[in-house]
Parts: structure tokens; C-alpha cells; sequence
């Protein structure tokens, strides 16, 4: 069989090829003069780039020999693979206007801007590239192949950058992968099953970015700390192996998961934050929600869930910030859940509940906030018409014969619609955003420089940047002693990663900020000692509809 003819080469193919798809149908609705769009041209290049250097069965010819100019000199074979790796990389990049792979030649990779070293593992005697950070740096480009040579790699973070295609399967060979952050790029195809095979990944950040489909059951059975899946666009229903997930945080917001928060919900004993907002999630709550004793925050919002709280609410004792609004939830709200001992927030405006006591109305602590608008709740002030009331009281929910609540009926159906929003303005959400450590702006337009184009069967393929932009002025690159950029890693050491910090919440969705510790990596694994410390949130998306 050719290669052409092999069925998942031609599937890596339409995948990649779907990032051009999905580029021309969002840039035909940006106006030109946006400083960071991709052209059609552009983005069809990077699709190309990819398509031509994905290799047909998903593994890396053995004992390849590439092409190493002979004045360059390696201490070990591992630093010429990484060479190899990296080099690849940058020959994927199509634009780096602020030419952070400027200083990325010659042998000596451990200087090249981003990129970081330590001892391997196995073998304290040999220096390896470890670590490879190109936050915020804009770069457009896709993930080369030979990114799998670079196996001693534990961290990746190239958030809000310009990423786009598929993350190829080769990089399944990245065995000490601990951080893998690709949040706020352009990735597209289903969930990156390569992660499934890094036994000790803990933080995994997929947010704003447009992968589609399912989410494997397995994933949750993995010992992650931190799940970062919100701003996709993921259909599915939430596995119910999800009671399994060792995470302490994890977000589904703003995609489209449908059905039942499942039952195992109550089993996530390290569970601090987790948020629902803005899915097609439907029926009642799980008695088992009021399990999740160490929570502090739970956002159910902008959701279909129907009938009455359930009294357990009560068991979250931690709870901090609880958000049930733009829902179809009806009755009376427990008066417990309002005298939670650690409450600040409590929101369930936009339902459709009849009653509340007195303790919903008046904080018992001046701390506290309640919002109860637009409901259906006698004598409280905006509140839904009669004519809003009317239709969803008249035909309660009863959660004892509700599937997703544990009865025996069937499981609730997907609406049609959303419950509508009140026609009167709503202020925008921003529920309690944590205090970021530091803050980096969106990079400011630049010049980009030119890149070296892929050849293929002895032709040589032109960026149309290159021939239509000017070349950068020439960049020196910085001497061997100077640190790293302040929202780096340092060089990985040996003491275990500090606690990771949520990011600020993003507009329209907030991830939540991570407050417990990552439990301890494997014996033997080293890290830089600011891995896990500081998460930079991507910001909101660069063009509007994004």
C-alpha cells in the first residue's frame, strides 16, 4: 500500500488541512486591517507546511540520520536530537515578529531563548533539554514531527501564540511530559490523545482553541492536578469515570457538553474548583454534588438544569462561590445552603424558583452577596412576569423520578432552547478574580522575520510573507549569562514543583484559579522551581468571533 493510499495518513491530512478550513471562514469576517490576522494565503501555507512533513504512520523513521553540519558538536547524542527537535520547530515557524528563535543556532541549545536544561534522569552526568517556554511570544507555526526526538522534555508551554493543525502523534514519544500548556492558539481535530500516553503529565491546558468531539473516559483516570478543557468545542456528554479524576481543578466551559453531571461526581475527594458554565448540560442536580466537601467554588450557570435543589447542597462545607443562574431550576431555595458557613457568593438569578427564605434575602454576614433576580419570587424586586412564570411552573420537575437526580424516569431530553434572558441589560459576570502574580499584555505588532522555507522534491516553497514583507533588522542574539525572561521557567532543578496558581479568569469565562499543590512528581523527576508557580491566563481571543 503507498502512503498516499494508507487511511490514517490521509485522516492526519484532513485534519490538519481543517485548520485552512476553519481559518478561511474566520478571517473572511475580520476586517484587514487586524495587526495579527493570517491571511487565507498564510494560513493555507502553515497547512501545507504540516500536511507535507506528517509522517503516514504516526512514528518516526528509525535511525534517521539528519543533516548536521559537520562544525557542530554535541556533548551527548540526546542534545543533538534535541538540536534536531528544535530545529525543526523553527523551520515550522511561519511568523515570529519578536524573533524569539532569533538566537536558536548552532549547537549550544541550552542558550537558545526559551528553551531549558538539566541533568537527565537516568543518567546525572549528561546535560538534556528539558523544558521549552514560548509564552505570549505570537509565533505562528505548527508542530513539526520531530518533535518527538525530543524525549527528555517535561514542560511545554507555548500559550497565546499562533499554533495551528493538529498535535501529531510522534510527540506520544515525550514519556516525562509533566506540563503541557496550548491554551489561546488555533489546534484543531479531536482531543490530543498523545497526552493519554505521558504517564506523568499533571497539568494540561487545551482552553481557547478549537478541538472537537469527545473526551475520552481515560482521561480522567490519569493523576492529573489541573484540567483546563474551556472555550472548545466539545460535544459529548461528561464520562462518568470523571468521579475517578484525581484533579483539583477542571473546566468544561463554554462548549457543548450535553446530558447529566454524572453520579461519580461525589468521589472527586481533591476536587477544589470546578465549573459547568455555559454547556447544554440538562435535568437535576446529583444528590451526590453535596459530597464534594473541599469545594470552593461550583459554576453551573447558562445550563438547562431543571426541578428543585437538593437538600444535600448543604454537605459543601467550603464552599465559597456558588453559581446556579440562567438555569430552569424551580421551587424553594434550601435555607441551609444560604447559612453556609464559608458563602460569599451565591447567584441564582435568571430561574425560575417561587419561594426563598429569609436568610436568601438578608445576608446574615455583610460579606455575603445573594442575587435572586428575575425569578418568580413574590414581593422581591426584579422579578419575571407572570406570563415568563407561568409556563415552567405549571409544569414542575420531580427530581424523585429524574435519571440525571438518581430516579428511575428517563433521562431529560436536550431542550431546544435556552431559557430566555430577561430583555433588560445584564451587567457583565465577574465572579471574585484572583490577583494576578503578573500580567503580560498582548504583544504589540511587529515585524516578522523570514523564515526558511520547507523544501520538497528539490523545489523550494516561498512564504507569501517573505515576498511581500521587508526582512527584520538583524538581531543580536543575548549573551550566554543573561537569566530568562521574568514569565519563564528557570533551568529545572530537583526539588518538586510549587503549588499551582489558577489563571485570572479570561472574559466570558472564567478558569478557575488553582489553590492546592500539585501532588509530588514521580521520584526522580526534575523540574524548574518555578514550574507550576505562576500560570499566565491566555487572554481573551485576538479577533472578534474567535
Amino acid at each position: 500500500m503507498s502512503l498516499i493510499d494508507n487511511p490514517m495518513y490521509k485522516l492526519q491530512r484532513l485534519q490538519a488541512f481543517g485548520c485552512f478550513l476553519l481559518f478561511s471562514s474566520l478571517f473572511s469576517l475580520i476586517p484587514t486591517s487586524t495587526t495579527f490576522a493570517l491571511t487565507d494565503a498564510e494560513a493555507a501555507y502553515i497547512a501545507r507546511r504540516q500536511l507535507k512533513t506528517l509522517p503516514p504512520n504516526d512514528e518516526l523513521p528509525p535511525e534517521v540520520e539528519y543533516e548536521v553540519k559537520v562544525s557542530l558538536t554535541f556533548s551527548n547524542q540526546r542534545l543533538k536530537k534535541a538540536y534536531i527537535g528544535l530545529q525543526a520547530l523553527k523551520k515550522a515557524i511561519y511568523s515570529d515578529p519578536m524573533n524569539k528563535t532569533g538566537d536558536w543556532v548552532g549547537s549550544n541549545v541550552c542558550n537558545y531563548t526559551g528553551v531549558f536544561c538539566s541533568e537527565a534522569l537516568d543518567d546525572k552526568s549528561i546535560t538534556v533539554v528539558s523544558g521549552v517556554d514560548l509564552n505570549h511570544a505570537d509565533i505562528a507555526a505548527h508542530f513539526p514531527a520531530e518533535m518527538g526526538y525530543m524525549t527528555d522534555l517535561a514542560l511545554i508551554h507555548i500559550n497565546s501564540n499562533r499554533f495551528c493543525g493538529i498535535v501529531p502523534k510522534t510527540m506520544s514519544r515525550l514519556k516525562l511530559m509533566y506540563e503541557f500548556d496550548i491554551s489561546n492558539n488555533r489546534f484543531v481535530g479531536p482531543f490530543p490523545e498523545v497526552a493519554l500516553s505521558w504517564p506523568t503529565l499533571r497539568f494540561l491546558d487545551l482552553r481557547y482553541n478549537n478541538f472537537e468531539g469527545s473526551i475520552p473516559p481515560e482521561l480522567f483516570e490519569k493523576n492529573l492536578d489541573a484540567l483546563f478543557l474551556n472555550n472548545n468545542r466539545f460535544k459529548s456528554t461528561i464520562p462518568k469515570e470523571i468521579g475517578k479524576s484525581t484533579v483539583s481543578v477542571v473546566t468544561f466551559a463554554n462548549n457543548k457538553f450535553e446530558g447529566c453531571i454524572p453520579h461519580s461526581i461525589g468521589k472527586m475527594s481533591n476536587l477544589n474548583e470546578i465549573i459547568f458554565m455555559n454547556n447544554n448540560l440538562v435535568g437535576c442536580f446529583p444528590e451526590e454534588v453535596g459530597m464534594l466537601t473541599n469545594v470552593t467554588l461550583f459554576d453551573a450557570s447558562s445550563n438547562a438544569f431543571t426541578g428543585s435543589l437538593p437538600e444535600s447542597l448543604t454537605g459543601m462545607k467550603s464552599i465559597e462561590s456558588l453559581d446556579l443562574s440562567n438555569n430552569k431550576l424551580t421551587g424553594t431555595v434550601p435555607e441551609n445552603v444560604c447559612k453556609l458557613p464559608k458563602l460569599s457568593n451565591f447567584t441564582f438569578s435568571r430561574n425560575y424558583f417561587q419561594s426563598e427564605p429569609n436568610a436568601c434575602q438578608v445576608p446574615s454576614k455583610k460579606d455575603i452577596v445573594f442575587d435572586d433576580t428575575y425569578n418568580c419570587l413574590p414581593g422581591r424586586p426584579k422579578q419575571r412576569s407572570t406570563q415568563e412564570c407561568q409556563p415552567v411552573i405549571s409544569q414542575l420537575v420531580d427530581c424523585s423520578k429524574d435519571k440525571c437526580a438518581g430516579g428511575g424516569g428517563r433521562s431529560p431530553h436536550k431542550p431546544k432552547h435556552k431559557p430566555k434572558p430577561n430583555p433588560e441589560p445584564q451587567p457583565p459576570k465577574q465572579p471574585h478574580p484572583p490577583t494576578p502574580v503578573y500580567h503580560h499584555p498582548p504583544p504589540s505588532p511587529s515585524k516578522e522575520s523570514p523564515k526558511t522555507p520547507i523544501k520538497q522534491a528539490g523545489k523550494e516553497e516561498v512564504s507569501p510573507l517573505e515576498r511581500s514583507r521587508p526582512p527584520a533588522p538583524p538581531i543580536h542574539p543575548p549573551p550566554v549569562s543573561s537569566p530568562p525572561p521574568v514569565h519563564s521557567p528557570s533551568p529545572p532543578v530537583k526539588p518538586p514543583p510549587a503549588p499551582v496558581y489558577s489563571p485570572p479568569p479570561p472574559v466570558h469565562s472564567p478558569p478557575p484559579p488553582v489553590k492546592s499543590p500539585p501532588p509530588r512528581p514521580t521520584e526522580g523527576i526534575h523540574l524548574p522551581p518555578n514550574l507550576g508557580f505562576q500560570y499566565s491566563s491566555p487572554p481573551p481571543p485576538m479577533f472578534p468571533g474567535y
